[in-house]
This record gives structure tokens, C-alpha cells and sequence, in this order.
């Protein structure tokens, strides 16, 4: 069965990092929709988090069937905000590598904020099992393309309201942790969000945090599966 698949890059990316996952998912059956977010690729610097939120919507109310959201790393929370606001829309949510913040917290309060925008780091926060798998080339590539976050995104604060959401199906991909971690946070209280959904699911992918550069073939034929 042919599904519509949004896929909504973390931090710093923009549409572009779904390059190699998009052909390989339309080679198993089904649309793959990468989304450029406002103030990532698209729009001003002045962007924020509901910008964001509205372009994922706009993207969900255009297909013409239930779609499949698809959010990497901090946008695991903009894929889950979505299921929020059309939980009757969404066939399923999918979170690489991250998990959804609950309502009240600030969207990706991770890094320090200069003239207004959260820019990419470097790579040591990213030191160890988050990395590990990305060549230099890919490093220096991934560093000299990423998009500072604007700080109305970064500092953006979630807001949740329909409790429908806990009934959409959700899978966990885990990346640089495992299934029993995930598992584990998630009943520690850790992810409060994920601990009240009814549907959820757990599935491993041995890389580092960014599948999509990585592991593109595995990460597609895991999300067809999803599918």
C-alpha cells in the first residue's frame, strides 16, 4: 500500500537531508514529501516554531490520504505537534533519534543563542556514539551547510491541547541508543508524552544520530515498513 511520507529534518538541516532517502522509499512504493521549515531553508531568520509547525500542517492537509510524519531529532516534537493538531489526520508518527517535549517547554533550548540565531556547535557535544559513524567529509559537509535556527524556533514554546494525540501510532527508531534504553526513559518519567500514548513502538537501526547521511537505504526501507 502506497503511503505519503513527510520527513522533517532536526536542527540545522533543511529539506536537502532527505537527498538520499527520498528515491530509495519511492523505489519501495510510496511519496516521500522532505519539508524545508521556516527559518531552516525557507523564509526569514524571523521565523518561528508555529511557522514551523504551520508548513508541517500545510504539508498534512494537502495529502490526499492519512499521511505518515516523520520527525528526526528535535523535530521528533514538531512531528508530535502535529499529531496534536490533526490527530484525525496522521496515519502514524515516527521520531528518529529523539523524543517529544511536553507542553510548556521550550522547543530546542540545547545551545547558546547569538544574534539571534542557535548556529550548529561544532562536533564536540556531538563527540562519541552520536557521531561515530560519519567520515570527516561528511562532517565537514554537514558543518558547512547548517543553517543557524532562529531563536523564535529554538526558544519557540510547545503548546498541547487534544489528548487524541496519545491515540496516534507512534514508532521510536533508535539510533545511538537501543530500544531498552528508550524504553527505559520512557517509563522513568523521562517523556511524559510518549508515556501516555497508547501505540508505541520501538524499532533499533545501528548508526549515529544522522541515519539519513548515514544509513539512507536501512532508513528507508525501516520507514517503508512503518508505512
Amino acid at each position: 500500500m502506497t503511503m505519503e511520507i513527510l520527513l522533517i529534518g532536526g536542527l540545522w538541516l533543511d529539506g536537502s537531508a532527505w537527498d538520499r532517502v527520498v528515491p530509495a522509499l519511492e523505489q519501495l512504493g510510496h511519496r516521500a514529501v522532505p519539508i524545508t521549515l521556516p527559518g531552516q531553508g525557507a523564509g526569514s531568520a524571523s521565523a518561528t516554531l508555529d511557522d514551523q509547525l504551520a508548513t508541517v500542517l500545510a504539508a498534512v492537509d494537502s495529502s490526499s490520504e492519512k499521511p505518515m510524519v516523520v520527525g528526526h531529532s528535535a523535530a521528533s516534537t514538531l512531528a508530535w505537534l502535529a499529531a496534536d493538531a490533526r490527530p484525525e489526520r496522521l496515519a502514524k508518527v515516527v521520531l528518529i533519534g529523539g523524543f517529544p517535549s511536553a507542553g510548556g517547554a521550550r522547543y530546542a533550548d540545547f545551545f547558546e543563542l547569538k544574534d539571534g540565531v542557535m548556529a550548529f556547535p561544532g562536533w564536540g557535544p556531538f563527540e562519541g556514539a552520536d557521531s561515530a559513524d560519519l567520515d570527516e567529509e561528511t562532517k565537514r559537509s554537514f558543518a558547512s551547510a547548517a543553517i543557524p535556527v532562529p531563536q523564535g524556533v529554538a526558544h519557540g514554546v510547545v503548546r498541547l491541547a487534544d489528548e487524541r494525540r496519545f491515540d496516534v501510532p507512534v514508532a521510536v527508531v533508535c539510533p545511538e541508543f537501543t530500544p531498552a534504553q528508550a524504553r527505559e526513559w520512557i517509563e522513568a518519567g523521562d517523556v511524559p508524552e510518549l508515556a501516555k500514548a497508547k501505540h508505541v513502538e520501538f524499532v533499533d537501526i545501528d548508526s549515529g544520530h544522522w541515519p539519513m547521511f548515514t544509513k539512507p537505504s536501512e532508513l528507508a526501507q525501516l520507514l517503508a515498513a512503518q508505512a
